[in-house]
């Protein structure tokens, strides 16, 4: 007997839903996927919880932190989203990239969320090139700026 057809349900990088041909009520498929889609395009989250906010705006994002609870139980390091019908997940993948607004600046994903953080100010050594530092300490200000690296 042969092997029956199989299609994804989802897509292989986001899981965004899949149509299938004849599917009936298609509205709900096509407007999770938007849904999820408007979640991750451009995204920008409040910054990084384990526990779901209280009073969310629909959408709002969020890092889901190590160990999360409540609403969160099972999505550690995804993005998280609120909307009207609730919470939706976007699990993280090698070279996602959000703004994080409560740093501020980009995170990226590789293996775990991660911001490039301003390196700190030179200090001491045996020959002090003062023009040098300030030069330095004008890229580090302007790369801060651009959100590029974070402060904290």
């Amino acid at each position: 007997m042969s092997d029956p057809i199989t299609f994804d349900s989802t897509t292989p990088r986001l899981a965004l839903p899949l149509l299938f041909a004849g599917q009936s009520q298609k509205e709900f498929t096509v407007n999770e996927a938007l849904l999820r889609t408007d979640l991750v395009l451009h995204c920008t989250v409040e910054g990084e919880v384990a526990v779901p906010p209280a009073n969310p705006l629909a959408g709002q994002a969020w890092l889901v932190g190590a160990n999360p609870t409540g609403a969160f139980a099972g999505h550690a390091a995804a993005i998280a989203g609120f909307t009207s019908g609730g919470w939706r997940f976007v699990a993280a993948r090698t070279g996602l990239r959000v703004y994080d607004k409560s740093s501020p600046g980009f995170r990226h994903y590789t293996n775990a969320w991660q911001r490039c953080v301003a390196p700190a100010t030179p200090v001491g050594g045996t020959t002090i090139d003062q023009e040098a530092r300030t030069a330095i300490a004008s890229i580090v200000e302007k790369l801060i700026a651009a959100g590029i690296l974070a402060t904290i």
